[in-house]
């Protein structure tokens, strides 16, 4: 269905009009998008606006700044966010379901309410399009079943400048089942008790990264490199490629009791 293209009048025509748009010209617009319709918030400057709770309506924000935006309980499902800035975000209980976040950023965002990591308050990335994205900070439970993270990295944009403040992506509890993270980078991430269960990571580096109790069970594994990480307790069953993966066997501290047989 072709998806219609809806403008803000109210500040068309302006060229600064995208820094004075306010949540409730974006609320009001959305209001008024017909079903099936497409609101047009491409390249817009969406920064620090209060959008919890809003229902996007698989909007078109390609090229979009919503940096330190709130967008906890929002409902990005469907929504183009292609080269999208997401950085500093909330994104408590966030829907981006089946979501285009081809190229876009998602450092340091804000998911849970306390220090404690609590499923119910972690977003949803189940069929998202992430090919190419750069994710880092926080991501503990996180649902990214059945995404296409391709070529996605996992990890600060400037490792010079933000390792004291977030070194290492916790991606702890994180669903992957099913995922494509083909040529994906993980290395140095916190994934322990991970899902990655039928998950495709040929190619991807995985090297010094924490992947204890992390279930593997039928997992594409060719050509990935686990060089230095930690593998204590995690599941191998029926995964493929174990032979042609590099580190396997010293990520679990000699120990060839525990260690997957290769295929």
């Amino acid at each position: 269905m072709r998806a219609l293209l809806l403008a803000l009048p109210l500040l068309a025509g302006s060229h600064g009009w995208a820094a004075e748009l306010t949540t409730r010209e974006v609320v009001s617009a959305l209001f008024k998008a017909a079903p099936g319709s497409q609101l047009d918030l491409s390249g817009k400057d969406l920064r620090r606006l209060d959008l919890a709770g809003v229902d996007f309506k698989g909007a078109n924000l390609t090229r979009a700044t919503l940096f330190g935006s709130d967008l906890a309980g929002a409902n990005l499902a469907k929504a183009n966010l292609a080269g999208a800035v997401l950085d500093r975000v909330t994104i408590t209980k966030t829907n981006f379901a089946d979501a285009n976040l081809t190229q876009a950023t998602i450092l340091r965002p804000n998911i849970f309410s306390s220090l404690e990591a609590v499923s119910s308050e972690a977003p949803t990335f189940a069929g998202a399009h992430l090919s190419g994205s750069q994710l880092s900070g926080r991501f503990d439970l996180a649902n990214f079943r059945g995404a296409d993270l391709t070529g996605a990295r996992f990890g600060p944009k400037d490792p010079r400048s933000e390792e004291l403040i977030t070194g290492r992506v916790e991606l702890t509890g994180c669903d992957f089942y099913g995922a494509i993270l083909r040529d994906a980078n993980l290395s140095r991430s916190v994934a322990k008790y991970a899902k990655f269960a039928r998950a495709d990571l040929r190619g991807a580096n995985l090297a010094y990264a924490n992947f204890k109790g992390a279930d593997f069970t039928g997992a594409e594994l060719a050509g990935a490199d686990f060089t230095g990480a930690g593998l204590e307790g995690a599941n191998f069953t029926d995964a493929r490629g174990l032979d042609r993966a590099r580190g396997l066997q010293q990520g679990f501290d000699g120990d060839s009791s525990t260690a997957p047989s290769k295929n």
